[in-house]
């Protein structure tokens, strides 16, 4: 094992105390005397000799002089902890900072080892991943993902007890796997049952925690400030809007309401049926049209009200009209047509990065905790947040697209203040797209048709089980797929010259949930970015392939759903990055169409490279580019100098009412219309 890879022992088993052996009992961690809490201090030397004697591998940890962790033990080992939370967010915010500055490997080992069995187990891993992520002699280390470590935050808890005794009464060899029942949170009879595949799907919801943890709102400026982190956070979250309204026409629903009033009911329910291991408390439900109140939680700081948030969103309302933010002291900074949805997007968050957080305030991360702590608003009952609370459970939840497409709102409003893109801005003279087609990989496939199924695949659950069996115990579970398919496109290049552009492919409904035409502006909010790939055009005619695969937007099933385990050392070491992980759950590439065949207009677009790129070159085949859309490329600019979601994040001049109208002008552009039908079947991964 290299001598950075011994950290990942400190991400195992979370809540096992640090010297209880990890990777299935092969690898144990030698810790100094001192070390050991209180509990384990008395007998110390017998633990050690105890869990010792089978490992393979014994990481001996230096005694040094340790930092003081008592602000982080300010949140308590078995309570909660929430990156809404101001107070959690500077506390992990300076654990990130004192884990980056420790002077090598093996201090931070040292001082891991100390504070893991002290702090709060999702405080810890979260800050020592993002501290490893960002430290120039660990970067390289592949984090594991969160469902490794507390699959209670992704798995119904009834199939815990089942895969403990499968684990505990069988051989290894004889093991079963365990199958987590497709039936979610709730029955038929509700409504929002029908998305309940796409909002509690696994991938999804790590997709959202691993996002943040790429791009944490605390810390050192080096880890928070990267290249247009804030309109990375609004394109990020305006595509999953985007994607989630997609999918509710695809099963018959309207498009999701905006929380646009606090004062009224919320009419969506949610009972979330998980159960927190290290608190064995079950993640509070929220009944139908709960009434929210004003917080006055002073046990966790959050102290506000409902006047709060309306002002903080009045006053962003009021920089967005007057095209300027309001800085400390008064001055003004611009809200300009190239940084101004990076400052808004820093502002509505906030991150460390917002420009003036005292005026603008908490407006997203607040009406998150208004929605988490709406059952218990003065913690008369104890009752900790709700999953709109966390991350890592937040999209579960209905409301959270209520909020976000409030928040998309926002945005989609400065939008509105800027000029239509103009005919040279959309252009690229001498390039003509002549065909553009898609095709199942399949022999005799029909043209322009998607096909999406149930896909039935396995995971393995053992690292999260703490102080479970060892080995590898597996739950299956089903979540929507599709058939792979390849793009072709034709491109003629009549200028006489080799040149270059980016291509972009987009996918967007063509009628609502009650088959009613889209209108041009309202179809361009449902544009669903597919892909967007460097293109090399010879004069003359060019025959583009491209793969569904090879997507921008997402991460494979391997990489999303990838083992932990220390003993996995076979992974090539452009697999080792942090943004591997990052990234749109691959199965969810497409929405999930209909029995009949959903009707959808598939875009695609070269545009200018001469004014696309940021004078860097990158390959998306290597160090885990390839989700580059969503997720940007590690210590470099974002790989594309046009606006997230170009050429649909502006308002078009009111004469075109058609995607037809947009794209005829322009020889470099041109849409199809493509079925994506659904098969109500279950086939199981191979």
């Amino acid at each position: 094992m290299s001598d950075n890879r011994k950290l990942l022992a400190l991400l195992q088993r979370p809540l096992e105390p640090t010297f209880y052996p990890k990777d299935g009992g092969k690898t144990v961690i030698d810790l100094p005397e001192n070390y050991h809490t209180d509990r384990y201090k008395p007998i110390g030397d017998s633990l050690q000799t105890r869990f010792s004697s089978d490992a393979e591998v014994r990481i001996a940890v230096r005694a040094s002089n340790l930092p003081d962790f008592a602000f982080a033990e300010a949140i308590p080992r078995r309570g909660d902890f929430s990156l809404f939370i101001p107070k959690h967010r500077q506390i992990a915010g300076d654990l990130i900072n004192l884990f980056i500055n420790q002077p090598d490997v093996d201090t931070l080992m040292s001082a891991g080892s100390y504070a893991r069995d002290r702090l709060n187990p999702i405080l810890f891993q979260y800050a020592m991943a993002v501290a490893i992520q960002h430290r120039p002699d660990t970067k390289d280390l592949n984090i594991p993902s969160f469902l490794d470590l507390f699959p209670d935050s992704f798995v119904n808890p009834s199939v815990f007890p089942q895969l403990r005794e499968e684990g505990a009464v069988v051989n290894q060899r004889d093991r079963i796997t365990v199958d987590i029942a497709m039936n979610f949170t709730a029955s038929d009879r509700e409504d929002e049952q029908r998305m309940a595949y796409f909002r509690e799907d696994i991938g999804v919801n790590l997709h959202h925690w691993h996002w943040h943890l790429v791009y944490p709102g605390e810390g050192p400026n080096s880890v928070v400030n990267k290249d247009r982190r804030g309109e990375l956070f609004y394109y990020m979250h305006q595509q999953l809007i985007a994607r989630y309204n997609v999918d509710r026409f695809c099963n018959r629903l309207a498009r999701v309401r905006p929380l646009t009033s606090l004062r009224e009911a919320l009419p969506e329910g949610y009972f979330p049926k998980i159960v927190r291991s290290f608190t064995n408390r079950a993640f509070p439900s929220r009944p139908q049209n709960t009434i929210l109140r004003d917080l006055n939680r002073i046990e966790d700081n959050v102290v506000l009200t409902i006047n709060d948030i309306e002002r903080w969103g009045s006053r962003i309302a009021e920089s967005i009209d007057g095209g300027y933010v309001v800085a400390p002291g008064g001055n003004r900074i611009p809200l300009d047509e190239q940084t101004g949805i990076d400052v808004l997007g820093n502002i509505m968050e906030p991150s460390a990065l917002s420009v003036n957080s005292q005026y603008y305030g908490n407006y997203h991360g607040h009406m998150h905790n208004l929605i988490a702590f709406s059952h218990d608003p003065e913690n008369r009952f104890l009752e900790g947040y709700g999953v709109v609370g966390e991350f890592q459970t937040a999209m579960r939840d209905p409301a959270f697209y209520r909020l976000h497409a409030q928040v998309d709102n926002m945005f989609h409003r400065y939008k509105r203040t800027l000029q239509p893109y103009n005919a040279n801005q959309l252009a690229y003279a001498g390039v003509q797209i002549q065909t553009f087609g898609v095709q199942l990989n399949r022999a005799n496939a029909p043209a322009n048709v998607l096909l999406t199924y149930w896909q039935r695949s396995q995971i393995d659950l053992a690292t999260g089980l703490d102080f479970g069996p060892q080995g590898n115990i597996f739950a299956s579970f089903t979540h929507l797929q599709h058939a792979p398919f390849t793009y072709r496109i034709t491109v003629n290049n009549t200028s006489g010259a080799a040149r270059r552009g980016t291509c972009r492919i987009f996918i967007a409904p063509k009628v609502d949930e009650r088959n009613t035409p889209l209108t041009m502006d309202e179809q361009r909010l449902l544009m669903v970015e597919l892909d967007k790939f460097r293109v090399n055009l010879t004069p003359g005619t060019n025959n583009l392939v491209r793969r569904s695969e090879q997507s921008s937007v997402t991460i494979p099933y391997e990489r999303t759903f990838r083992s932990m385990a220390l003993s996995n050392v076979n992974l090539p070491e452009t697999e080792q990055f942090r943004f591997c992980n990052c990234g749109w759950p691959h199965h969810l590439l497409i929405p999930k169409g209909s029995a009949e065949g959903m009707k959808f207009d598939l875009f695609v677009m070269i545009s200018n490279f001469a004014d696309d790129t940021v004078n860097q070159e990158f390959d998306e085949n290597v160090n885990c580019n390839d989700s580059h859309s969503f997720c940007g490329i590690r210590d470099q600019l974002y790989p594309d100098k046009r606006h997230m979601g170009y050429p649909f994040d502006r308002r078009i001049p009111t004469a075109v009412r058609t995607l037809a109208d947009f794209t005829r002008p322009n020889s470099n552009m041109t849409n199809i219309e493509v079925q994506v039908r659904f098969t109500n079947t279950v086939i199981a991964r191979t």
